[in-house]
């Protein structure tokens, strides 16, 4: 069996190693034991693209918002199914992934970062939701490991109530906030509704095809 190799490592705030690994042209992304993502398991983020852009069809230039950039397979997916009108800003905290995206991970993102569509901004997404009130036609959330985070208690500022009020006031009316989870979590549907959101919970396979491991992914409708 081909051995994994680690291509790099980045400390973060609170002293967690993040890492790349490569095993032939598998890329994974870990944290400690955790595996994060891996280029072969794509289905869960491809779906939270495509639920959202599904609420937008007929929408004429649709702006979105994508809070991380992983592996690159919910942009990827967002950028095909929506028109040449749509534009997306993808925000990234972390500048090692953005240097592994456009370095050994080349090869997963493609021509995706280029295509005009396209704004990556090194950043917290938190920042540019509270930036402006109706600002996007939907802001999709792949931050961490969902609301019950592993990587940066920072992120879970995100998913609380605080967060959800100011993901409401950024969406346009009729806009859609579409959430991934590693796992369900009761009580972040919960405060989902609270904050206003009409809210359908879409269990997800990790894999293209139907197998691998369940994830959650939250649509979210601000009423129009």
């Amino acid at each position: 069996m081909i051995p994994w190799l680690r291509l790099d490592a980045v400390k973060l705030d609170d002293g967690v190693e993040l890492r790349l690994m490569q095993r032939g042209h598998e890329f994974s992304i870990m944290l400690g034991s955790n595996e994060l993502m891996n280029s072969r398991l794509s289905g869960s983020e491809e779906a939270l693209a495509n639920l959202a852009a599904a609420k937008l069809e007929g929408r004429a230039q649709p702006r979105l918002l994508i809070g991380g950039l992983g592996m690159g397979f919910t942009l990827r997916a967002a950028l095909k199914a929506l028109d040449q009108g749509a534009r997306i800003t993808v925000a990234e905290l972390v500048p090692a992934v953005i240097e592994w995206a456009h370095g050994p991970m080349a090869p997963v993102f493609g021509n995706c970062l280029a295509d005009p569509r396209v704004n990556l901004h090194e950043g917290d997404v938190g920042e540019l939701i509270r930036a402006d009130r109706g600002a996007w036609d939907a802001i999709l959330l792949d931050v961490d490991n969902g609301p019950d985070g592993l990587t940066r208690q920072g992120n879970d500022a995100l998913y609380s109530a605080q967060g959800l009020a100011s993901a409401y006031l950024a969406l346009k009316p009729g806009g859609v906030f579409s959430v991934w989870s590693s796992a369900p979590d009761a009580a972040f549907t919960r405060r989902l509704k609270q904050a206003g959101f009409s809210v359908t919970e879409v269990p997800t396979r990790a894999r293209t095809k139907k197998r691998g491991a369940r994830h959650m992914i939250w649509v979210a409708d601000r009423p129009g």
